[in-house]
């Protein structure tokens, strides 16, 4: 994805930013209700290993991102960051952005790293996630464990 060149492209990208933004601060929740805000049912998301979830309500994306929290926290994380944020716009409405995302320790050290793409839905609520793919390739194939 190319960075933006207009001025609709920026602030795309800001909007998008910002969206990331307030997802790192849900994070620190630890909820998975305050997660599934930001996606719309249903949801689709393929890992790593190429397997695909379907998740058709709200409810079962709470309950899915509260396990995927669950083991974050018993792995000891207890915050995440995003980096590399790339913004491609598919039409006025929708569009993908792609993220290199890092889990972190109470200290800050990074626990573990891997790259995803989003699609994305402009909602009357907000711009939602209706779709993901944790990337395999040379930079991190699911979660990459640093330090083991």
């Amino acid at each position: 994805m190319k960075p933006p060149v207009n001025a609709a492209d920026q602030a795309l990208q800001t909007e998008v930013a910002a969206f990331f933004d307030a997802f790192v601060q849900a994070f620190l929740s630890f909820d998975g209700k305050v997660i599934a805000k930001r996606y719309a049912a249903p949801y689709l998301a393929l890992n790593g290993e190429g397997a695909l979830t379907l998740l058709p309500t709200q409810a079962d994306i709470a309950s899915y991102f509260q396990t995927v929290l669950d083991n974050y926290f018993a792995e000891g994380c207890r915050s995440c960051r995003y980096l590399e944020l790339e913004v491609l716009a598919i039409g006025s409405q929708s569009g993908m952005s792609t993220v290199t995302w890092e889990m972190l320790d109470q200290n800050g050290k990074v626990l573990s790293s891997w790259r995803e793409s989003y699609n994305f839905m402009r909602t009357e609520d907000g711009l939602r996630i209706f779709a993901s793919t944790d990337h395999v390739d040379g930079h991190a194939a699911s979660l990459v464990h640093r330090g083991q």
